[in-house]
């Protein structure tokens, strides 16, 4: 447990860690690569060196020195390992080897944590099922542990409808360039965090892989091209750095939060439109942004966070001091994460004094003055890491679990008591950010249209009208 002292005023400089998300695909599709990649300035949590030691099972060569992680990938000839892969409550690997290990041959078992095992997958297990793969989990429900027999994906046209993570598509999307033929992937109906799959487009083209996207839920693979070692910066975790854009609203202090893109495609970048709208001023500089709070409106507000997950413990903590009713819609995926975050922060407000209450696939808030706390983290980093910075503003905060902040941002502590003194608390040795104030730009704050590697595409040879 950790006792949170309240800080009166806030004028500090953060740097945040790599990117979880680009860090984790960029691992996965080094380690499929042929040669050797230099990642620079990668996440080193719980995840990642999770992840590090399932791909050495799998046949890479992965290790690290400083801030760089070298990796010497297998060309796409997996190993089958003599035991099982443990990935503890890494959901993200546990999606992205699935579809690694189903280029593998022989019987290839991915299993983690009690939790990992209550997430479902059975959406990506019956695609990669339709494409050749042998899959087998318990009663067929769909579940981790999964044993895979792997061999040689099929290609051709792959629908995913409805589905609960877009995981599931990034993990199709790295395996494709290996399948027999092109691989045409066509998302329809609701798909949440789609912001995800451009990260995992833009990371396979810079590898070497040719993937288009026609801007309608339709993406083509070629398998021609496979992914070369190569040297790849990634950049930092925006999702990390809200915690710091949210004390710096908070608090109506200043905050610069260096290592970070202000053009970014991770979508969690949105926040700082949120932020604007909510009496804040964002600068954002060369490798930098810059919040600086101002009053919180009051009245109802309603914000969709559909494509931002990670963000709803954020503006949850931040809709508990402003006056006024919050709705937070299209969250319901969220009772699918480390824990039922829902729950938890229905629980964890409601011991602040603050009302909550989940409204179909919506986050209700009733904000007000909390009050001290003891908050149960459900061994979830973002709850964790919220309520944290709730505890800059509110007196008498402890939080439970704390060490579960190693799993994406294990310098947070240091980086929290850092702000009492303005310091940067970083042994990492990151590019100097620019101090010279930029233009303010507008926020990306969905995926703009792209395409990796090619021109406009008709997607030939497969007849893609919705069914």
């Amino acid at each position: 447990m950790i006792a949170i002292e309240p800080l009166g005023t806030l004028d500090a400089a953060v740097r945040v860690p790599g990117s979880k998300s680009y860090t984790q695909r960029a691992m996965v599709i080094a380690a499929l690569a042929e040669g050797e990649s230099v990642l620079r300035d990668p996440l080193l949590s719980e995840d990642t060196l999770l992840l590090a030691e399932a791909l050495r099972l799998l046949g890479a060569e992965v290790r690290t020195e400083g801030a760089e992680m070298t990796v010497r990938g297998t060309g796409g000839r997996i190993a089958a390992p003599q035991r099982r892969i443990d990935l503890g409550n890494n959901g993200t690997a546990m999606r992205l080897l699935a579809g690694m290990a189903s280029l593998g041959e022989g019987s290839i078992v991915l299993t983690g944590g009690r939790r990992l095992c209550e997430r479902p997958m059975k959406p990506l297990l019956d695609a990669l099922a339709a494409q050749g793969i042998g899959m087998e989990t318990d009663r067929d429900r769909g579940y981790p542990p999964v044993t895979i027999r792997g061999g040689r994906l099929a290609g051709g046209k792959i629908v995913l409808r409805d589905i609960g993570s877009s995981q599931y598509v990034s993990s199709l999307l790295i395996a494709a360039p290996f399948a027999a033929t092109d691989t045409a992937i066509v998302l329809e109906g609701r798909i949440p965090s789609l912001p995800y799959i451009a990260l995992t487009v833009e990371t396979m083209g810079a590898f070497g892989a040719e993937v288009a996207h026609d801007g309608e839920g339709r993406y083509l693979v070629r398998n021609a091209l496979r992914y070369r070692g190569r040297e790849y910066r990634i950049e930092g975790d925006v999702s990390s750095a809200s915690y710091f854009f949210l004390a710096a609203s908070l608090l109506k202090g200043r905050i610069r939060v260096e290592n970070i893109e202000p053009r970014t495609r991770q979508g969690d970048i949105g926040f700082l439109k949120i932020l604007e709208g909510l009496g804040c001023t964002v600068i954002r500089g060369d490798r930098c942004v810059e919040v600086r709070g101002g009053e919180l409106p009051a009245g109802e507000m309603a914000f969709d966070l559909g494509q931002m997950p990670d963000i709803v413990p954020t503006l949850a903590v931040l809709c508990a001091l402003r006056p006024g009713r919050s709705l937070i819609r299209n969250v319901a995926h969220l009772r699918l994460k480390e824990c039922d975050r829902l729950e938890a922060l229905v629980n964890e407000l409601g011991k602040t004094g603050i009302a909550a209450e989940v409204i179909g696939e919506d986050l209700a808030i009733t904000g007000g003055i909390p009050r001290d706390a003891r908050i149960k983290t459900y061994d979830d980093h973002r709850i964790a890491m919220s309520f944290a910075i709730l505890g800059l503003a509110v007196p008498g905060m402890e939080i439970e679990g704390e060490q579960c902040v190693g799993k994406s941002f294990p310098g947070f502590w240091a980086a929290l008591e850092g702000l009492r003194e303005g310091a940067v608390p970083s042994p990492i040795k990151y590019p100097a950010a620019s101090s010279e104030v930029l233009d303010v730009i507008p926020c990306l704050t969905e995926p703009a249209p792209y395409l990796i590697r090619g021109n406009p595409v008709s997607f030939p040879g497969f007849p893609l009208s919705r069914e």
